[in-house]
């Protein structure tokens, strides 16, 4: 048998925790005092909730609510089901777990390949609705026989974790100088464990939660209402809620700051770039609170902001330019008109005849969904039509219906390159002329339509 000592560990479990703390210097020279990150994703399921999701199923053993060849069932972001599923791993239970389907893919697939059964929920739902995440958990449990759900919002075994590790790790790795705590609020386990511990320390220790837009923290905070027009979908993974965990003691919090889906985003990867730290979207939330926040602070402060994960949960989203760019994260640069065309090139380009009625032309555009298209004869393009020219005709003359679209047609639309720039297909764009078309080869057109270079522009 291997004992544990500094170097050698039993199994995996052993490895959680004692991470580091790692001081910020190019991403917080405009900060007063001294910023240090607490970076989770040291841990063996690289993120913050390794500490809880182990905490919760060994006091769960002990009550005897966890029992031998048992199933953990558990409505997660991705991180507390990695915690748990090493946990399940190493102890021999069985994991299921549901996830909204905000969450990224990269997480599932994690999931998948530690073992745990995957159930993925709509985001759009209330907290109650039979499909929402929580209630398929709880309905799972009841339908399963042997089966625990530690249900992480309300479970208090979250925030004793970090009350019993993560808050004495980073008293003693400050030497006891720390005079800010800031970390993204979901479940509140971490913000509360660790505010408790350092608040006994030093009771004028600040805690500042970070929130998101479209959560209720913040507000509930201020002035004690739960309001629903709060709650609206957003993009941020990991923080934020539509409900109010029993782990979030609001009393231990000094102030929630909220950050937009998009800043969060981005810092996310300047941290990246800047740092030498890949993080996951949440991190990215954290920081730019203290950069909302720097007013507070003075040269004398020493601020730990706890980083939740590891940026390979986020590849596909915060960190791949084109879900950044759909978002209206990053500006679109060097787009060609091949790159719009794209996005709809499996679709055949709907045009009509010069002879065909303004009915049979009316008819297809409501066919197709489409609002204009180019006029066509023996492989040429001699006019266009769209609904506007069509209505005004209407409104001037009810008969017009039977007249060939050659009498009211419009001037054919401008043809432009694949390879041609989005501004130069934008100079085309104008009052008169709502489109263009882009000529793949001799025989095959695309079109671009306006709404095509408003997205482009976002």
């Amino acid at each position: 048998m291997i004992y544990k000592d500094k170097l050698v560990y039993n199994n995996i479990l052993e490895t959680i925790g004692n991470t580091p703390l790692i001081k910020l210097n190019k991403i917080a020279h405009d900060i007063p005092g001294q910023v240090f990150a607490k970076v989770e994703y040291f841990n063996p399921g690289n993120s913050v909730k390794d500490r809880m999701a182990l905490k919760m199923v060994e006091d769960a053993e002990k009550d005897g609510k966890l029992k031998p060849g048992g199933t953990i069932i558990e409505c997660t972001s991705g991180n507390t089901g990695m915690g748990l599923a090493l946990a399940a791993i190493v102890k021999g239970y069985k994991l299921i777990c549901t996830l909204s389907d905000k969450q990224s893919k990269e997480k599932i697939d994690v999931l998948r390949a530690m073992g745990a059964e995957i159930h993925v929920c709509p985001t759009n739902v209330p907290p109650e609705h039979p499909e929402s995440y929580y209630s398929v958990a709880e309905r799972l449990n009841k339908e399963i026989p042997n089966s625990f759900y530690p249900y992480q919002y309300d479970n208090l075994s979250n925030r004793k974790a970090h009350y019993e590790s993560t808050g004495p790790e980073i008293w003693e790795q400050t030497n006891g100088k720390i005079t800010h705590f800031v970390v993204g609020v979901g479940t509140g386990g971490t913000i509360s464990g660790v505010a408790k511990y350092l608040k006994e320390k030093n009771p004028n220790v600040k805690i500042w939660g970070i929130d998101t837009y479209g959560s209720v923290f913040k507000k509930y905070h201020e002035t004690g209402e739960f309001d629903e027009n709060e709650i609206y979908s957003y993009i941020t993974e990991g923080i934020g809620e539509d409900i109010l965990p029993k782990n979030v003691d609001f009393d231990l919090i000094d102030r929630f700051e909220k950050v937009t889906d998009k800043d969060g985003a981005l810092v996310t990867r300047e941290l990246a770039r800047k740092e030498g730290l890949f993080l996951g979207y949440s991190a990215g939330s954290a920081f730019q609170g203290i950069r909302q926040l720097k007013e507070q602070l003075t040269e004398d402060d020493v601020v730990v902001v706890l980083f939740h994960d590891h940026g390979s949960r986020y590849v596909g989203k915060v960190f791949n330019d084109d879900w950044m760019r759909e978002r209206g994260f990053l500006p679109q640069q060097n787009i060609l008109a091949k790159d719009l065309v794209d996005r709809h090139a499996h679709l055949p380009l709907v045009s009509v005849d010069p002879d065909c009625t303004v009915a049979e032309a009316m008819h297809r555009l409501r066919k197709y969904d489409i609002s204009q298209m180019p006029v066509g004869k023996d492989g040429k393009f001699i006019g266009s039509i769209d609904d506007q020219t069509i209505f005004q005709h209407l409104v001037d003359d009810e008969n017009v219906k039977s007249k060939r679209i050659d009498e009211i047609m419009c001037a054919p639309y401008p043809i432009v390159q694949p390879t041609d720039s989005v501004e130069h297909v934008k100079s085309h764009i104008n009052r008169k002329n709502g489109a263009v078309l882009v000529e793949l080869d001799k025989s095959t057109y695309q079109i671009l339509t306006r709404s095509d270079l408003m997205e482009a522009m976002r």
